[in-house]
């Protein structure tokens, strides 16, 4: 498959000061299922147009965060300062906020329009086609017909007609080949840099993660254990061998 990468030109430079307010604020979050909880006392926060990368080996808890926030048992979320924890799904989606889930979970009978057009809260498909140019060639087909590289792009492009503020990646690159996981990267650094989206990134794969975040927080058995800007922990070997085993 020919897959069209993204021109882009990434901002390396970091930001001279501190966001003046939080877009996503994660505050002692405890999660998980029944009585049992995946993650304990989890605080982070996502800026204004900042992306921010969630690390840890199987089974840390990042999805949870990512995914379970949404129903914590103890804690708080708020989005741009509103409190969401309390809210329905829909109502979080209003507030902003949109879930690329691992695993795509696109709908795999719906055409790829119709994947998005479902999806959409003024979005706009013609912009959707010109960030996926792919998705755009083979808007008539079902999902199912899509490799797994058009597939992810075609999550990523659902999400994106909600027009949200604040996107939630769940292992984007799971099961792409190399050069689809550069388009991936490419985007993200477009769409905080140029729609200033924030973006937080349940990740394994350490070279997309240091590439496109500004920031990293590392889970260990369900608690954040360390948090760094992404360009001093990509060169601290001793830290990603002694949290990661890298």
């Amino acid at each position: 498959m020919s897959v069209p990468i993204l021109e882009s030109k990434r901002c390396t430079l970091a930001r001279s000061e501190p966001a003046t307010r939080e877009m996503l604020a994660v505050s002692h979050l405890t999660a998980g299922y029944g009585a049992s909880a995946a993650v304990r006392d989890v605080t982070l926060r996502v800026g204004p147009g900042e992306a921010v990368a969630l690390l840890g080996r199987n089974g840390a808890g990042k999805s949870t965060t990512i995914a379970g926030a949404l129903r914590a048992t103890a804690g708080s979320v708020q989005i741009d300062g509103r409190s969401v924890s309390a809210m329905p799904s829909y109502r979080i989606a209003r507030a902003g906020l949109s879930l690329v889930p691992q695993g795509r979970r696109i709908f795999a009978t719906l055409s790829v329009r119709e994947n998005l057009t479902l999806a959409s809260r003024n979005g706009d498909l013609a912009e959707i086609y010109s960030l996926f140019p792919a998705l755009g060639a083979r808007s008539g087909l079902a999902g199912s017909a899509l490799s797994g590289g058009e597939q992810q792009m075609l999550a990523i492009g659902r999400a994106l007609m909600t027009r949200p503020q604040l996107l939630l990646l769940d292992e984007p690159s799971e099961g792409l080949a190399p050069q689809v996981v550069r388009v991936v990267g490419d985007l993200i650094a477009r769409l905080t840099r140029d729609m200033d989206i924030s973006i937080l990134i349940a990740e394994q794969n350490l070279a997309l993660a240091f590439e496109v975040a500004d920031r990293i927080y590392v889970m260990e058995r369900g608690e954040v254990v360390h948090e760094a800007p992404a360009a001093s922990f990509r060169e601290d070997h001793a830290l990603q061998k002694r949290y990661l085993g890298v």
